[in-house]
């Protein structure tokens, strides 16, 4: 059977690119990325934060916006030089080739496409304060999942109207969502605020027998690092990529991008570390009561894990302002506050939530500009929208929205999986300077040896941090992503034979579903050490991917094709290495490693694989397009 013959490998969205509507301003770009960084996460992330880490749950806040701060610097160079929509998914592509950016695509798809069914359903959640009936104990009734598809649907048509009129409301929006949390935190720092609630429970770090980590043996210090991915901290920062995804349709993307990445973070860091601050300093425990199994039962004070079973979760700074208004003369105040939250409920994560259609719709069309998926996803509708992408973008959110129907059930999957992909900044950043020297940089990153390995440091901890039993469902989306890649590329820019190919997909489709099936069982659902089950697990993934690495390396024709494959190398060791290193470390299911030398192990092998993946990364053909377009700009 003969092979197909190799396509083009190139960036093949040069000219789609060139049709798009460049109609973002400079505050545009900014308040895309900040829009995405305040949406659900400041309506629910210093809840649940509080009940991993009590007091010290400012410090899980302020430790990620710094390590995000890393990585968005490493952002701010590369959309600078390289302004593309969809940019996060292929500056993979033009450092390490069709192997190594098509699993980082793929696994940023994964969360991407997920964050607007995340928005609707916390605006749900939220609207069942005064609507019960559309959750039980947190989770979407059928009623509730009816109308977060409603959501969804409105996010479609704005983001079909043209980012022209996508941009100006975003921005509008994002007045609203700036000064609705800013007086939240005046109004209860000034009214509300009791600093004994920062040592309640056993200290600032909490005892185990009062955080919610702690039946996992995590407390301390390991509760704030473990709040960072599994609470919301990170989820809630993620949005700073806005300004890279809609970088192609930016009126000055070269000089704005920079200031939108900087300038939303470091605002997202002072308010959400106000926001934790006040919201540990106004919780009244003698108002709440907990409910656990048939009985209702008065909050310890100090218990930060029974808040999760409080009346909190439903809104958490909505029910602050309904259960503590001590004054008389304010609680009118109080409770006008309250419903002002009730509206800004739907606001904050609605803006989120179709910014985040537009992002998963510039990943899709990204994929096609890669050539992981057919080029109908590059086609651009009346309103230089990509429409193929922006309908197939929807459909995945409303599938995620099934099996996943309550708020904090998706966020430390979608976390880990973002970051996961966020290891490229800083490889790709370093990778570009040694292999396109000649390229235009207008932002030229001072001190880059040092912020690039920071930036993967940073990015390879908080997955690490997410713990095991997250970072299994991430790296099995990322395997099953493979059937999708000898589906598509393998055959169509590789030269696989097709039947070859798709069989191929199929099989590694099967192995990786029947395996996770097999650990998860093995674990007891994640919960319990298999040493046996982990060691016949990784066994037959390793094998899978051998398998596949072997048939590519033999049959894989073009020039560069040899090339992307030795270059993906890198990648995959990475990705069973962590997953070792997790098993075994103070996050995982056989702890051997205590933390933090886990941490300090897990840094380690980080810092030796960025250095290892800027070394395999090449200049592909796809990055030779590039600078060609560039030379011939006027």
């Amino acid at each position: 059977m003969s092979g197909e013959k190799p396509q083009k490998s190139g960036d093949l969205g040069i000219e789609s690119d060139k049709q798009l509507r460049r109609a973002l301003s400079k505050f545009d770009l900014l308040y895309l990325s900040l829009g995405g960084i305040i949406g659900s996460g400041w309506l629910f992330g210093a809840l649940y934060t509080a009940t991993y880490a009590g007091g010290s749950a400012i410090l899980s806040w302020i430790i990620a916006g710094i390590l995000v701060l890393f990585i968005g610097l490493a952002y701010s160079e590369l959309g600078s030089a390289i302004p593309k929509t969809g940019g996060i998914v292929r500056y993979p592509h033009y450092t390490h080739g069709g192997v190594a950016g098509y699993i980082i695509t793929w696994t940023y798809f994964l969360s991407a496409a997920s964050v607007p069914a995340i928005e609707a359903v916390a605006s749900v959640t939220y609207l069942a304060s005064l609507v019960p009936s559309l959750t039980v104990n947190g989770v979407l009734t059928p009623l509730g999942i009816l109308v977060a598809y409603l959501f969804l649907v409105f996010f479609f048509f704005l983001n079909y109207l043209g980012v022209n009129i996508l941009g100006k409301v975003t921005q509008g929006a994002g007045w609203w969502k700036l000064v609705i949390p800013t007086i939240t935190v005046a109004i209860l720092l000034i009214f509300f605020f009791h600093p004994v609630n920062f040592t309640l429970g056993g200290g600032f770090f909490p005892s185990a027998s009062n955080v919610v980590a702690g039946s996992s043996g995590i407390y301390g210090l390991s509760a704030v690092l473990y709040a960072i991915p599994t609470t919301g901290v990170i989820f809630s920062y993620l949005g700073f990529r806005q300004a890279v995804e809609y970088g192609g349709e930016g009126r000055n993307p070269r000089k704005d991008i920079p200031f939108a990445l900087i300038g939303s973070l470091l605002i997202a860091i002072v308010l959400y570390t106000l926001l934790q601050v006040a919201f540990i300093g106004a919780i009244n425990w003698s108002s709440l009561t907990a409910t656990i199994g048939n009985k209702t039962v008065p909050v310890t004070p100090g218990n930060w894990t029974e808040l999760s079973y409080s009346s909190l979760p439903s809104g958490p700074f909505y029910q602050i302002f309904n259960l503590a208004a001590p004054l008389v003369f304010v609680s009118l105040l109080f409770s006008g506050w309250a419903y002002i939250l009730l509206l800004d409920a739907v606001v904050s994560p609605s803006g989120t939530g179709w910014i985040y259609t537009g992002t998963s719709t510039r990943t899709l069309y990204g994929f096609a500009s890669n050539g992981y998926l057919p080029g109908p996803f590059l086609k651009l509708g009346k309103t230089k929208v990509p429409v193929i992408s922006l309908i197939a973008a929807t459909i995945v959110a409303a599938i995620f929205m099934l099996p996943f129907p309550s708020w904090q059930s998706l966020v430390s999957f979608i976390s880990s999986a973002t970051v996961f992909t966020y290891i490229m900044g800083g490889i790709g950043l370093e990778t570009l300077r040694r292999t396109a020297p000649e390229m235009n940089r207008p932002f030229k990153l001072p001190l880059s040896k040092i912020i690039a390995p920071i930036a993967t440091l940073a990015a390879g901890l908080i997955v690490y941090w997410s713990g095991f039993a997250v970072l299994f469902y991430v790296v099995s989306g990322i395997f099953l992503g493979l059937a999708l890649f000898f589906g598509y590329y393998a055959y169509k820019m590789m030269g696989i034979n097709k039947g070859l190919s798709i069989v191929l997909g199929l099989i590694n489709l099967v192995v990786t579903l029947v395996d996770a099936l097999y650990l998860y069982n093995a674990t007891n659902a994640l919960r319990a050490a298999n040493n046996l089950g982990f060691g016949v697990y990784l066994v037959v993934m390793i094998a899978m991917v051998a398998v596949d690495l072997v048939v590519l390396n033999v049959l894989a024709k073009g020039s560069s094709a040899k090339t992307e494959i030795k270059a993906s190398y890198w990648l995959l060791a990475y990705i069973f290495i962590i997953m070792i290193i997790s098993y075994f470390g103070g996050f995982g299911l056989n702890p051997v490693i205590p933390f933090p030398e886990d941490t300090i192990v897990a840094a380690i092998v980080t810092l030796a694989v960025h250095y290892g993946a800027v070394l395999s990364g090449f200049k592909t053909q796809a990055i030779q397009d590039i600078l060609e377009e560039t030379r011939e700009a006027p």
